[in-house]
Parts: structure tokens; sequence; C-alpha cells
């Protein structure tokens, strides 16, 4: 599973002997894997502040979190060709997201635990909200590029009424610079080839004879030309519809063309260029952002559990990570079990609502006697 629980208990003798008692129960019953997680020793600073600091890395923890999620659907856009090598290029420090948080050590040279807590949490907003801005601004750039693309591949798609002719078209096809003769584009449905052949010449007058040419089909119909004199244009499109014949509307225009099939050729090879860089720096400031989460999921952990435990600072974190989906809810009695005593009323009233409550959905809101908190790594799936 890509679930890992974070949670916290006071390091004193008893409750480290509940952490053993868990880790025997989790292990014997196949419950969970569970890891020792590291978390310095930060500068307390003011309860106070704590409590300021605990409401600001709520805030910041979900939008790390929803940072992340865009940055992986960036990547899955940017992919397109190739979306089966997503997950390879979703990577924290060059290893697996699972591998870094199961083997998360505090990164103390970009965020010194020496520092004030207040300036920890600081660098990291900044450092998130930096990230987010490059984010839209690079994705905005190739979006309107990939766009205006999609866009032109779109006109040359579609039948014959509303795609593009300037590929299928060449100038061999038309009369071109005349006074006095126009060659225009006919639609006609596949059953009625043998009509057209039989009646163009005579739909009006001054219809040049066997003018007439196949030069594109589809599945419901093919496109032909004919030439006439200018001055019956209005009079050949009402008999043409008549019969059933659609005049498309379209005049040669060889530098509109040219223009056109340029501007694919450039789009194309602008993608082509900002694909590379893109994928690149999505891939690189992904590793930080993710990292920054991880990070910030620690500070939440330390602040918490001297917040609910008090001073001096001595708790143990542990990572858990559930075996299955199925063995959460029992995963969840053994925890509340164990650590019973930290928080008698908050550990029944739990216990009594996962047996009685069929399909109860725990979240990160709810009071547990032990600090916890969720990472989903599905999410990025």
């Amino acid at each position: 599973m890509s679930e890992f629980w974070l949670i916290s208990a006071p390091g004193d003798k008893e409750n480290l002997q509940a952490l053993e008692r868990m880790n025997t129960v989790t292990s014997k019953s196949n419950l969970s894997y569970n890891t020792k997680f590291m978390i310095p020793d930060f500068k307390v600073g003011t309860l106070d502040s704590l409590v300021g600091l605990s409401d600001e890395l709520g805030k910041l923890d979900v939008f790390a979190e929803s940072l992340i999620k865009r940055m992986a659907q960036s990547v899955v856009e940017v992919m397109e060709d190739a979306k089966g090598k997503v997950q390879e290029n979703l990577l924290a420090n060059g290893v697996d997201l699972t591998s870094f948080v199961t083997h998360f050590e505090w990164d103390m040279a970009k965020y010194p635990a020496k520092q004030p807590l207040v300036s920890v949490v600081d660098t990291l907003a900044k450092q998130l909200a930096q990230i987010e801005m490059d984010l839209k601004s690079r994705t905005v750039a190739y979006n309107t590029l990939k766009t205006n693309l999609e866009n032109l591949e779109k006109k040359s798609m579609g039948n014959l009424f509303t795609r593009t002719l300037s590929d299928i078209v060449s100038k061999e096809d038309f009369v071109l610079d005349s006074e006095y003769l126009i060659t225009l584009l006919v639609i006609v449905p596949k059953p009625s080839y043998s009509q057209w052949q039989k009646t163009y010449e005579s739909l009006s007058d001054m219809v040049v004879p066997r003018s007439t040419k196949l030069i594109a089909e589809d599945n419901e119909g093919g496109l032909f030309t004919v030439t006439l004199f200018r001055k019956v244009i209005d009079d050949f499109k009402t008999k043409a519809k008549e019969n059933k014949f659609t005049v498309r509307e379209f005049y040669y225009d060889e530098t509109e063309i040219k223009r056109e099939r340029e501007e694919m050729t450039r789009l194309l090879s602008d993608k082509k260029q900002q694909y590379g860089p893109l994928l690149r720096w999505l891939k690189v400031n992904f590793s930080e952002a993710f990292i920054a989460w991880i990070h910030i999921k620690a500070l939440r952990v330390f602040v918490e559990s001297v917040l609910r435990y008090g001073l001096p600072v001595n708790f143990q974190a542990v990572l858990l990570q559930p075996h299955k989906k199925s063995s959460t809810k029992r995963l969840r009695e053994v925890l509340n079990s164990v650590f019973r005593h930290l928080d008698e009323v908050a550990a029944a009233s739990i216990l009594d609502a996962s047996v009685e409550i069929p399909g109860l959905q725990l979240s990160n809101q709810d009071y547990f006697p032990y600090v916890y908190f969720h990472i989903d790594l599905s999410l990025l799936d």
C-alpha cells in the first residue's frame, strides 16, 4: 500500500513499552510495517508560538499536498505519449517515494534545526510558494502552445464539411487568376457520385464541361472540383443544394495555406523544444516539493507532540505502513488499545465508533489518544 500513518507517543518508559507492544502485535498479525521516524531537536520557543505554528503548518500541509498532486498531474499531461513511465519520473532525491518516506532523514543543510521553528516553517513556505509560481508560468506557456497545436490538428481531422482543406488541395486543382472563371469545391454523398457526374454540367449555365475531378474522400462522401463562370456562382450553389450537393466555401490562397503549414511546423518544433526542459523542471521540483511536504509532516509531529505531551521534549515518532486496506480497521483498534492510557475518553469513543458504525471514515481531523498524521501516496498514482 502507498499509505502511511505517522504517530508519536511520549518517550517515557511506559510508552516505549507500549510502542514495543504495538510493534509486536502489528508484526505478528501482519497489520503493518513499522519504522522509527527520526525528528531532530528543534528550538521550542513559547507554547503560544507553537499554537500559532500548529495552525500555520496545517494550512501549509494542505497546500504542499495540493501542489505535489498538481505537479504529478502536470507530469502526466506532459508525458502524454508515455504515461506508463510517469511513476519512474516521480521521485524524491532520486529514489521512489515510498523509500524516501520510510528512510526519511531531516535535511539539516536546507532546514537547519538550530534555527527558530518559525524560520524553518517560513523557509518551507517560501520554497513551496516559489515552486507554485514557477509551475503556473511554465505550464500556462506549455499548455497554450499545446492547445494551439491541438486546435490546428483538429482542423485537419473530421469530415469534409468541417476539416481544413489546405493539406488536401493543390494549386493544380484550381483555375486561378482568371477574371471570368472560378473553381468551386463540392461535397457529394457517395451514393450520388453517378448523379453528380451526369448532372453537374447542367446544374447551371456556363459550367465548364468535363471540369470535375475527385480530389478527396471520407466515409460519407467525396470532394469534387468544378469550374464555372463567376457570374453564375449563386445560381449553381442553389441548384447544387436542391440536389443535395454541398458547395464548400473555400478559395485557394497560396499565402494563407503556406502560413498555416508553417504555423503547424513552428508549433510542433516549439513543443518539442519545450518538452525536455519542462519535464526536467517538473521532475526536479516535484522532488523538492515532495521532500518539503514530508519535512512539514515531521514538523507537525514535533509541534503537536510538544503541545500534547508537554515539556521537556520527549516523544518517539513511528511510521506505520499498513499492509492492506482491509487491515486498517484492526490496526486502528490495536493502536487505540495500546495507547488507551494517554486519553481514556478519546480511545474509548474511537474504539466504540469503529465497532458500531460500519464504514466509518477516520480523517486527519479526528482526535486520537496519540499524535497522528496521514500520508497517502496513492493520490499520486
